[in-house]
This record gives structure tokens, sequence and C-alpha cells, in this order.
């Protein structure tokens, strides 16, 4: 009896593909890493880079936990991989606050209690900081839209949208 193309596929096993070297700027420092072609940018930084601010939330891009900015913009790491970000400006939540003084959203989201359990809070706030450069928000209701790929199951979100205005300005 002959083998099926699907039978013989299973049993010749291929190498795995050689790790890339990937540079990036992160939170204005350089690093080179090698990392398989699969490694989720999120996993690049909390597993290569130790930077574990950044959480892994859903793993498949709906709740916004692994937000982070990339070149300005707001990313899902979880849905990116690292090898695409080569050369790539990455921001993540230990990279906000300069000079030891909090970002203006870290500080907000503390004075409007904007947070319960906390683990949704830095892709809030890295989204949060996306959308400010958006300049696109005028309104709560702008912001609540704009936001709606951040999912906080705690409910504090009358308090990120109130944060988000302090730091917009707006309170």
């Amino acid at each position: 009896m002959a083998q099926t193309g699907t039978a013989r596929r299973s049993k010749d096993k291929l190498p795995a593909p050689d790790k890339i070297s990937v540079g990036m700027t992160v939170n204005g420092a350089e690093a080179r890493l090698n990392v398989s072609p699969w490694t989720t940018l999120l996993d690049a930084l909390r597993d290569h880079l130790d930077l574990t601010g950044t959480k892994k939330g859903c793993d498949h891009g709906q709740c916004g936990a692994c937000t982070v900015l990339v070149d300005g913009r707001r990313v899902n790491s979880c849905l990116t991989l690292a090898v695409m970000k080569d050369g790539a400006d990455i921001v993540t939540i230990e990279g906000l606050a300069a000079d030891k003084a909090l970002h203006p959203l870290q500080q907000a989201f503390i004075d409007h209690d904007a947070f319960q359990c906390g683990y949704c809070t830095p892709g809030q706030i890295c989204s949060a900081a996306g959308l400010i450069a958006e300049g696109k928000a005028k309104s709560a209701d702008e912001i609540r839209e704009l936001m709606s790929g951040n999912i906080c199951r705690c409910g504090a979100y009358t308090n990120i949208v109130a944060a988000i205005q302090q730091a917009m300005g707006q309170s």
C-alpha cells in the first residue's frame, strides 16, 4: 500500500528556522534580539527584554492589555511579530515616565482611581497616550469610541475617561 502525501510529510521532520536578529529602540534604548520568526513583539518585550509591564491578556488582539506604542502608534503587541518591527521605536508602559516623574496619564489614572485590579492599566495608558497623540478625540464619547479596543473587566471605564480627559487638559 502506497503512503499518501500527508502521511509522508508528517514523518519528514523539517528543521526549525534559524533565529533572526532584530534591532529596535525600546524606551529610548537600543536593543538587539535573536528571536524565532514566530516570536510576538509581546513575548520579545516580556521574555527577552524583561519588560513585564505589558500584559498578556487574551493573546488574540481582543482585550488591549498588550497595547504598546510602535513609532507613535497604538499596536496590539500580541498580534505583531517582533521581526516585523526591525528598526522600530517601541514605547512600553515602563518608558512613558521621564526623569523619575510619572507621565501625565499615569498621574491622571492615580488621581481618578482609574484602575481596580490594574491588569489592563498598562495597555489602557499606552492606548490613551496614542489616542492623545492622534488628536482625534475631543469629547468623552470620542474617547470611549477610540478606546473601545481596551477592555477593563473591573468596569473602571468612567474613571478611565476622566483620567484621559485630565491628561488632555479637559477636566
